[in-house]
């Protein structure tokens, strides 16, 4: 019998792929998403995508979700604690897996390992160590379909965000930019792929400078 597992879940490419592979695994049974969202603005957490998108990702994916409301740019004892109550019920409900869509940075998966330590949950991460130019080239050739919702300006120009992420973005990104994003040079919202039942559908709205580095590109809910 498979164990309960959680995804962590940001809406974006890695998590998608990670979660795309591991539906290909008899072992695994990922039941839920879990995902943080900025409750002032009712979007996900840095890559700013709307409430309503991510309900109806979560939707055509067939999985349950799981919201973490957190305020604008919480400390670590406010974030620390909302987690340690999330990973409390996550037990209670007899979840024993979350996997995590990281894929080098050795800080954060020490990080989220630390936070799981002694709850009876174990991390796991099923796309660290893969090849980010690997990863995103059979992302878009395994037919997933991503927009770039957010990018850091001092890392790529305001006209990367709002783009499909494809061949030509992948082509065009500058050498010094992971393939990835890993160091959070961009970010992505998927709406459609194998996974899904239907095409997540939306309208390209504004993109907005926030915080000083980030635009934003504002993806509205279609019927």
């Amino acid at each position: 019998m498979p164990e309960k597992a959680v995804m962590s879940w940001s809406g974006g490419k890695d998590c998608c792929y990670a979660l795309h592979l591991l539906n290909n695994d008899n072992s695994t049974r990922i039941e839920l998403l879990m995902t943080t969202l900025t409750s002032n603005f009712k979007r996900i957490s840095m890559h700013g995508v709307r409430e309503e998108l991510l309900d109806r990702q979560a939707e055509s994916l067939g999985l349950a979700l799981k919201k973490i409301h957190l305020p604008p740019f919480p400390d670590n004892i406010i974030y620390e604690r909302t987690m340690r109550a999330v990973v409390k019920d996550l037990k209670d409900q007899k979840f024993t897996k979350v996997y995590f869509a990281d894929l080098f940075l050795q800080d954060i998966k020490t990080y989220r390992e630390n936070q799981l330590k002694g709850s009876g949950l174990k991390a796991v991460f099923p796309v660290w160590g893969h090849d980010t130019a690997r990863l995103a080239r059979d992302f878009i050739d395994s037919g997933f379909k991503a927009v770039v919702t957010c990018i850091d300006q001092r890392k790529l120009d305001k006209s990367f965000a709002g783009r499909k992420f494809d061949i030509s973005f992948l082509k065009e990104l500058p050498e010094n930019v992971d393939p990835c994003g890993e160091y959070g040079e961009f970010h992505t919202f998927v709406y459609e792929g194998p996974s899904f039942q239907n095409e997540v559908k939306f309208s390209i709205g504004n993109i907005v400078l926030k915080d000083q580095h980030f635009y934003f590109c504002d993806l509205i809910p279609k019927p």
